[in-house]
């Protein structure tokens, strides 16, 4: 495993830690649903397929999220493998979650669009190892309707729960030993996705 490069990504950039045929993304959830989902390697009825759910590629912006696994209803990070083909269906699928002049017709298509799309394209700032913001963008995909139901029930290859691991990249950080930590953060790699709309910053 190895750090993010030195050197600045594109503003709007999919990294990810990505094989020929699947993608690694991050969630976090209770223990009561983390742990099923990571021991059965795959999502338990418990899971609302019927809600928007929020899938990232990016590691340390899920630890942002999450406060390195410690708030509530976030205790458990897994990392969800899920095929290039149901990620990149998701992404040509998506629609911006905020209007962009010029990018969209006009505000009411942007909105017709935005409530008929399966998914949600969503950047936000990427985070360094003490979760500070970056100035360059990471991706967080919202699914809905058929793409969370496909996601849960399709496309997920794997569930890992990664809970350890963010612990101990917390606890290097913690101590001042961020060479390490770096270390042992997942290789997040640019993606080759295409037709995806950038959005701004």
């Amino acid at each position: 495993m190895t750090a993010l490069t030195a050197t600045a990504p594109p503003h709007h950039e999919i990294r990810a830690l990505h094989t020929g045929t699947t993608v690694t993304v991050y969630q976090a959830y209770s223990p009561s649903l983390g742990l099923p989902a990571a021991r059965d390697g795959r999502f338990p009825p418990a899971w609302k397929r019927d809600r928007m759910t929020w899938i990232k590629p990016s590691f340390l912006w899920m630890m942002y999220r999450c406060g390195w696994a410690t708030k509530e209803g976030q205790e458990t990070v897994l990392a969800v493998e899920i095929t290039r083909a149901g990620f990149d269906w998701a992404l040509r699928n998506a629609e911006l979650s905020h209007y962009v002049r010029g990018l969209h017709p006009d505000l009411a298509t942007w909105k017709r669009d935005l409530r008929h799309a399966p998914a949600r394209v969503q950047w936000d700032p990427e985070r360094d190892l003490h979760l500070n913001r970056l100035p360059y963008r990471s991706l967080q995909l919202g699914l809905a309707g058929e793409a969370a139901r496909r996601y849960a029930d399709e496309w997920t290859v794997a569930i890992r729960d990664v809970t350890p691991l963010a612990r101990r990249i917390h606890a290097l950080v913690r101590a001042g030993r961020n060479d390490e930590a770096a270390r042992l953060l997942p290789e997040e790699r640019p993606y080759p996705a295409t037709g995806v709309a950038p959005g701004t910053g």
